[in-house]
Formats: structure tokens, sequence, C-alpha cells
């Protein structure tokens, strides 16, 4: 008769496959920042923040990280509560966090990181030492309420600046990157939970004693243990990098003009006129200031009484050959 493995025994393994997902997420995490860097530097046309399917995206490798934290919990602390290993391991994730958020102070301070990936991991670490103790019907209760809580609970009382951690505000503060504990730490619960389940799974330790063997998932093992220095070293380089490319290239001239077409768009349709013609003729009149000193000026917003007689002309002149819809 086979005997059982005890759930120390399954949580006294190094889990190749869980580092392989973390490693995967990390990497994933680098392909959306690379992305949203050529968006911030205007390398390229697409807007990242507002495209829907990277927004999405940005979301999965979110949810995937705090989902792991969750696993990792339960696995860790299933032969006891590790007081030491905890605390050291908080200690470097909150420091990383507060480092993030002076770094993008400074960077950006009008969006800058006050509550995002690292400081939700932390925060979710400490709520969620109640639950390593508790049934796993309580902890996926638990989880589900917290996806619930933003329909139910969001309020304007609930917008001051040093409750939006919460994520139960009225609107969304504008932040790079903004992972509030609802519905977020739900995902880590839910993580909780499935550890719970692999402790007492008979096929858990098959699947723990698993082990890497060729060199991509080596690879990204490697990644996935060492993904809290990558996710702290990987964007300056990467802006760095294309901050040299910039340099060389120039920005995109469709991402460049991009806040002119809006404004333009936006104003033409205010004025009643035809949707489609009001675009034809804002892009006419980009492509004709488009490398001359007026249309510098009109980006930074510092036209003169002679640019604006230039501007205006040639908005005429694109409305002539321009034909209504």
């Amino acid at each position: 008769m086979k005997v059982q493995p005890s759930s120390q025994a399954i949580a006294s393994q190094r889990w190749d496959m869980i580092d392989i997902a973390r490693g995967l997420a990390i990497c994933a995490m680098i392909v959306y920042h690379f992305s949203w860097d050529l968006s911030y530097l205007q390398l390229i046309a697409t807007d990242i923040v507002q495209d829907p399917g990277w927004r999405w995206f940005a979301r999965s490798i979110a949810g995937s990280f705090l989902f792991l934290v969750g696993i990792g919990l339960a696995l860790a602390h299933a032969r006891g509560f590790n007081r030491v290993g905890f605390l050291w391991r908080l200690l470097r994730i909150g420091g990383s966090a507060a480092l993030i958020t002076v770094a993008t102070y400074f960077a950006f301070p009008e969006t800058y990181i006050f509550f995002g990936i690292l400081h939700c991991i932390a925060v979710s670490s400490v709520l969620a030492l109640p639950f390593l103790r508790v049934p796993i019907w309580l902890v996926l209760a638990a989880a589900a309420a917290c996806f619930i809580a933003p329909f139910v609970f969001t309020s304007p009382s609930l917008d001051a600046p040093w409750l939006d951690w919460l994520g139960l505000g009225s609107f969304e503060p504008s932040a790079n990157d903004y992972v509030p504990i609802f519905p977020w730490f739900g995902l880590v619960l839910i993580g909780l939970g499935v550890g719970k389940m692999l402790l007492v799974w008979p096929g858990s330790m098959d699947i723990a004693r698993w082990k890497a063997v060729n060199v991509p998932s080596r690879g990204l093992i490697w990644a996935g243990r060492k993904s809290l220095p990558i996710y702290l070293i990987h964007q300056p380089l990467l802006l760095a990098l294309l901050y040299g490319v910039l340099q060389l290239t120039g920005p995109n001239p469709i991402a460049q003009a991009q806040p002119f077409l809006s404004q333009c768009e936006a104003d033409c349709t205010a004025s009643k006129a035809n949707a489609a013609l009001c675009r034809a003729t804002c892009a006419c009149v980009a492509t004709n200031l488009r490398g001359t000193p007026v249309w510098w000026k009109l980006l930074a917003d510092q036209l003169e009484a002679d640019d604006q007689i230039q501007v205006s002309r040639t908005i005429q002149q694109c409305l002539r050959v321009t034909p209504p819809n």
C-alpha cells in the first residue's frame, strides 16, 4: 500500500514548477514594461496605457504574481510559521516598495507609484497570515468577498488619498502602477487556498519533485528565484537604452502628433462638425505643419500671434481639400 506524503514533506521541496511560473511572470512583465517605455518615449504610435489589450495583459501579470504569493505562503509556513523568514522577506519587499515610491516620485511626480505590485504583495502577505490556519472554504470565501467589495463598498467617502491603497474610492487615482488591496488581495487568497489544496493532494509530491533539465527551463527558474532584483533593475536599464535609441531616431511622428490630434478632434466635434471631417482635417493640419517651427510651438502650447495666423490658414486650406461626408 502506497503511503501518502505528509504536508510537511510536500512543503519541504523546492518546487521548480513554481519558480518557472514566477520566471514566466517576470519575463512577461519585462515585455510589458518594454512596450510601455516605447509608448512613453513616443517611439511607437500605440498608447499602451489606454489600449484595452495591453491593460488586460498588465493585469494578468500582476494577478499571476499575487496568485503565486499565496501559494508560496501556504508552502513556506506548512511546517509552522517561519517568523524569521517571513520578516526578512517582508523587509526586502517592503523596502523595495518604498524605494520604488521614492524613485518614481522624482521621475514621474504626477503619476508616481504609491501602491503598486510590491506594496500590494507586502501588505497582502501580512493580511494573509490569519488565513494560514483556517479551512480552505473560508479562505476562498474571503477571496470572493475581496472581488465583490469594489462593487458593493465603493464610495466617495473613501476617496481620501490616505485610503487609496484600499481601492474602494469612487475613482482610480493616477499612478503608473496601481494594485490596491481590493480586489487584488483576493488573488493572494485564491493562491493560498490552492497551496493548501496542494499540501493534501496525493499527486503534489510528484510535481514538487519534478526538476527542470533543459536550458530554457533552467533560465526561467533562475529568473523566478531572482524576480525581485530583476524587477528593480530592469526598468531603469530599459529606459536608459530606449532613451538612447530616441536620441538617434527621434519620436514616432504619429505618436508625437497624437496629443494635438486628440485635442483638435475634440474641439472640432464640439462645434457640431462631422466627426469624420474633423478627423481628416486635423490629420491634414498635422501633416502640413509637421517639421515646421510652428509645429514645435503648437505641441508645446507656445503659439504666438503670427503662429496662430499660420495655423488658421492651414486649417482653412485643409478644409478646402477635405471633402465633407
